[in-house]
């Protein structure tokens, strides 16, 4: 069996990015099952006040620099105390949606990229539509779907919101898995 080349299966890789490009800002922009996901904290004001002049970033607080530290009883009094969370700082200002839907299209070509790499060399040219499409929705599911636990894990998103999440990526995968099975050459 001769693999089947990313290079012959570039129609696939930018219909598959453009058709899960579509279906996200769907997700996001038309279906209401997202609006939920991020509450509102109980004083607003204060803690945007709290957080004014802090550089955009990643924190959590109560912060443990070092292992040793995290075994200090004042972190872990800190710890039992609470609150605890992760924050992102993101810049002021509004959403600079140009670059971050170019870069979600980019992600997007690079998942259908991998797909095609693996699908590729797992079944030749020729193969029948349901061995493509599962092959090629297992890759573009994993890599769409698979982060959004870690995040419920270990970083306290709810899981309602990741399973939304993962649903979104098994849609997805879904889609992309279609799109490759129906021009695989």
């Amino acid at each position: 069996m001769e693999p089947v080349y990313v290079t012959a299966l570039l129609l696939p890789i930018l219909l598959s990015a453009v058709v899960v490009f579509i279906a996200s800002a769907i997700a996001w922009m038309v279906l209401p099952h997202h609006r939920t996901d991020f509450r509102k904290l109980p004083d607003e004001e204060k803690a945007r006040a709290a957080l004014k002049g802090v550089a955009p970033g990643e924190y959590c607080f109560p912060h443990a620099a070092t292992a040793a530290d995290r075994k200090s009883p004042e972190w872990l009094a800190k710890m039992k105390e609470g609150p605890n969370a992760f924050v992102t700082v993101v810049p002021s200002g509004p959403p600079k949606m140009g670059k971050e839907l170019t870069l979600w299209f980019i992600y997007c070509i690079v998942v259908s990229i991998f797909v095609a790499y693996v699908t590729g060399r797992a079944l030749g040219a020729g193969s029948e539509y349901l061995k493509v499409f599962r092959i090629a929705g297992t890759v573009a599911f994993l890599a769409y779907a698979s982060a959004h636990a870690s995040g419920a894990i270990w970083l306290g998103h709810r899981w309602s919101r990741a399973i939304k999440d993962i649903l979104d990526g098994l849609v997805y995968g879904l889609l992309t898995a279609g799109v490759f099975g129906w021009l695989w050459p």
